[in-house]
């Protein structure tokens, strides 16, 4: 089952180049049908979790490419399961109108199979094999448009997904060769007993190795690819930055600090302190230049850039709290930035409209985009009763029971990045809702909703942000449980 989640998105991709499709619409059929099948047997894997692991390829010895489902990787995999047929039916409504629908669907299909694989990944090489599969297959998404700026967003695209490639790279071989198995495994694989003389080199292969796979989180110094891709269609940046290629950065960094190298190697040494430092920075480096941006893809692009951050500012904590933080914010984000980015696109869509000094009066005229727009901010924000307090406070409180003084940085970091998303997000909102004296009503006067499959994934959304909020212990029980698989 495991392989065929994995297989069945990559080979429905293929094949549509070679299936001749009477319009559109039966094309749409045929993709979203398979999105949901997958998702579908998705589901039933995490009730009925296969044991054991399934190898695709041995390479020799202990390198082989394989797969197997663990506490981690279940979250991940349920949480790209739901969210991915919702994404696929707002791309319909979206790439209605363009060109390259084809060509832009065969990639996007194939990238939901593709992160699964980094789900359900058993050992640190079938994580990197994944990995790097997914920068290519996002590459031609991100030049989608084949404008100049989209060229020049896909380039600096790809020099620092290598880059990242490079570090991460020789983070793994490390792993190989002073680990006692390439597999993960609760507590990490070193061997203490015989790594003492090179504990300093291995803590710096390992700050690499988390600054490699940070890259796709867009970590500090390595920003500015993610504002430059919002470029792309709206679905791909949804894609970019609530879904697949951050969330894989984040999950990948989960996976070498806690069953790789190990917190009880890394755990109050330099590297520990270097990491931390560079996620607290970041954390107030994304909603500082999100407060300045105007753009408004641009500006949740460097939301984005901050609330990763509050993933691995959980997950270099390096306690059992710090990793249910870091997992609790990796799923609650998703569902929050997907949404705010899915209103922005509508918005776009309907309007041509892209600049946070346009939306005025909007509000009025889009009132259930705006309305879930709206759900989206406060949760941002991290207004109580909704999911982002859940996740903010879980952090909040690993970071103080850490006893370090850097984690007393970090909430301090928490709490001005939630003043200042307040300000950017709720922001829009005001303008959209709340215009201003002498507001032209009449120049918004054809503006309207968007149809029902643009509609439907932005209220599905914010509907989990508010009960997930709400209901928020059996959520984050469930969520504990599932850690608690593969910890």
């Amino acid at each position: 089952m495991m392989l065929i989640v994995v297989i069945l998105p990559i080979f429905t991709g293929i094949l549509l180049p070679l299936l001749s499709f009477r319009g559109r619409r039966a094309m749409w059929i045929y993709l979203e049908t398979a999105v949901c099948a997958n998702s579908a047997l998705v589901c039933w894997m995490l009730f009925h979790a296969p044991r054991g692991t399934i190898t695709v390829f041995r390479f020799m010895h202990d390198l082989s490419i394989t797969l197997r489902l663990d506490g981690p990787g279940a979250v991940f995999a349920g949480l790209v399961a739901f969210l991915w047929p919702f994404a696929m039916l707002y791309a319909f409504a979206y790439m209605e109108r363009e060109e390259g629908a084809e060509s832009f669907f065969l990639f996007y299909t194939a990238t939901y199979g593709i992160t699964l694989g980094v789900a359900l990944s058993e050992n640190i090489l079938t994580m990197y094999f994944f990995f790097e599969m997914l920068s290519l297959v996002t590459l031609p998404l991100v030049m989608h448009t084949r404008s100049r700026e989209a060229i020049r967003a896909s380039r600096a695209y790809l020099y620092y997904m290598l880059g990242g490639a490079a570090f991460a790279f020789i983070g793994m071989i490390f792993v190989l060769v002073y680990g006692s198995t390439s597999s993960f495994v609760p507590g990490g694989v070193l061997d203490m007993a015989n790594i003492r003389e090179k504990k300093d080199t291995l803590l710096a292969v390992y700050v690499l190795c988390f600054c490699g796979f940070s890259v796709k989180t867009a970590m500090w110094p390595f920003s500015s690819w993610l504002p430059k891709a919002g470029v792309a269609p709206t679905p791909v940046t949804a894609l970019l930055h609530a879904v697949a290629v951050v969330n894989t950065g984040a999950f990948a960094v989960m996976r070498v600090t806690y069953f790789s190298f190990g917190t009880r190697l890394l755990r109050g040494t330099w590297a520990q302190r270097t990491v931390l430092v560079l996620v607290v920075f970041t954390i107030l480096y994304g909603c500082s230049r999100a407060l300045k941006e105007t753009h408004l893809k641009r500006r949740l692009a460097w939301s984005t850039v901050s609330n990763l951050s509050y993933i691995l500012f959980g997950v270099a904590l390096m306690t059992p709290a710090g990793l249910t933080g870091a997992m609790s914010h990796l799923v609650f984000h998703s569902f929050m930035k997907i949404c705010a980015f899915l209103c922005a696109g509508a918005v776009i869509h309907q309007t041509g409209r892209s600049y946070v000094h346009e939306l005025d009066g909007l509000g009025r005229r889009m009132p259930r985009v705006f309305l879930c727009f709206t759900v989206s901010a406060l949760a941002l924000t991290g207004v109580p009763g909704l999911c982002g307090f859940v996740s903010k406070w879980y952090l909040a409180k690993a970071a103080v029971e850490s006893g370090m003084a850097l984690g007393y940085w970090g909430v301090a970091a928490l709490l001005v990045s939630a003043l200042l998303t307040a300000i950017y997000m709720i922001g829009i909102v005001v303008r959209a809702f709340f215009p201003g004296e002498g507001f032209d009503c009449a120049s918004i006067a054809e503006v309207r909703d968007p149809g029902w499959k643009m509609l439907l994934p932005l209220m599905v959304f914010a509907a989990f942000i508010l009960c997930s909020g709400l209901c928020s212990e059996a959520v984050m029980g469930a969520l504990e449980q599932g850690l608690g698989g593969g910890m």
